[in-house]
């Protein structure tokens, strides 16, 4: 498989220029039939001894693609439901109390903010905003804890790289990275980084990755404990967490969401993702620049896949957008829609959008 055949993959494709992946990723074709193949057999043969051993192989065969798009050892990624859901694990297991202080940016998408106003209400740590591109020079002697995005989901810049020099423990919450840029956690210099699989890696929604550097694990209390993180779960109370990773997977994933996600990603991988990143970095700048030489005002960005461009009403051009098949997102409480450009889409797609925003 090239990138150029790629597009085939995705049936959303044949009538739509489909640029949303920043919210969910096309699904492939071959991961509907993932997800068939494995309710198939479950409805076949019943859900017994075999069924939960095969949970365990898929589970171990995605940890070990999810570690590669991360540049990680697969011992340490746990499988997490949404990247919200390792976010929160991270920040809720730090044991922050008041007078500590966590460092974020004033571009942070939801699903860090909801754990951050929890860790502010539930223990009295103090949350401090910044610019993204300031964070790094805005550590102070109370930070206890640096959260932000990796690739901002509002304008596609990156966070700065001298967040690797940093000494408090830095959590990058990689919705907009794994996938859609190279990720590599070790060079990041990052202590934590949880990414979505339903988006740049086109999987189910409900699935998601969190990698943690041992460290930062012998610091993190666990208090959800079920028989999806334990090593040893027939020992009743006295049962352990797993040594690894795992001690932070999410209690229960399914069989067929997990398999959809591996034959997602496995697509991706038989591309091989310089390219796939390289072709939707490359296409997502070619369409900031057409989209500036027709007056549209474009967010500053950095080479991502994210393209925000201003619009006087972006709900209602969404909207007329996507009754033309140009489907995209509008961000909230700001005048953009943003693009999100994979290495799936083409120029026919590009091309459909700015005519459609010319009519």
């Amino acid at each position: 498989m090239d990138v150029f055949g790629l597009r085939a993959e995705f049936p959303v494709l044949q009538n739509s220029a489909y640029l949303n992946a920043g919210t969910d990723g096309p699904l492939p074709r071959r991961a509907v039939r993932a997800v068939a193949d494995e309710l198939e057999r479950e409805a076949r043969d019943g859900r017994v001894m075999a069924h939960f051993e095969r949970r365990t192989e898929l589970n171990g065969q995605l940890r070990e693609a999810y570690a590669r798009a991360l540049g990680a050892d697969p011992a340490d990624v746990a499988l997490t439901t949404c990247t919200s859901d390792g976010m929160a694990q991270v920040i809720g297991g730090l044991s922050l109390r008041p007078g500590d202080e966590i460092l974020t940016s004033d571009e942070e998408h939801p699903g860090l903010l909801g754990a951050l106003a929890a860790a502010r209400e539930l223990h009295g740590v103090t949350v401090r905003e910044v610019p993204l591109a300031e964070i790094a020079e805005a550590v102070g002697p109370a930070t206890r804890l640096i959260a932000c995005s990796h690739v901002g989901w509002m304008s596609g810049c990156y966070a700065p790289s001298e967040l690797a020099q940093v000494e408090a423990p830095v959590l990058l919450d990689g919705a907009q990275g794994v996938g859609a840029v190279p990720v590599d956690v070790k060079a990041l210099g990052c202590d934590a980084y949880a990414g979505a699989g339903q988006k740049w890696l086109c999987g189910p929604d409900g699935l998601g990755m969190l990698h943690t550097t041992p460290e930062l694990r012998e610091r993190l209390s666990v208090s959800r404990r079920g028989y999806g993180n334990l090593e040893d779960p027939g020992s009743g109370l006295e049962a352990r967490l797993h040594p690894d990773g795992r001690a932070l997977d999410a209690m229960s994933l399914s069989a067929e969401s997990v398999a959809c996600a591996l034959a997602a990603i496995e697509l991706l991988e038989s591309v091989g993702w310089a390219a796939v990143h390289e072709a939707a970095a490359g296409l997502a700048a070619s369409l900031a620049e057409r989209l500036r030489e027709r007056g549209r005002a474009v967010a500053p960005r950095d080479r991502t896949t994210l393209v925000s461009f201003e619009s006087a009403d972006p709900e209602a051009e969404r909207e007329r957008l996507a009754e033309r098949g140009c489907l995209l997102r509008n961000i909230p409480g700001r005048q953009w829609l943003r693009a999100s450009v994979g290495a799936w889409n083409d120029e026919g797609d590009i091309e459909r959008l700015l005519s459609s925003l010319a009519a």
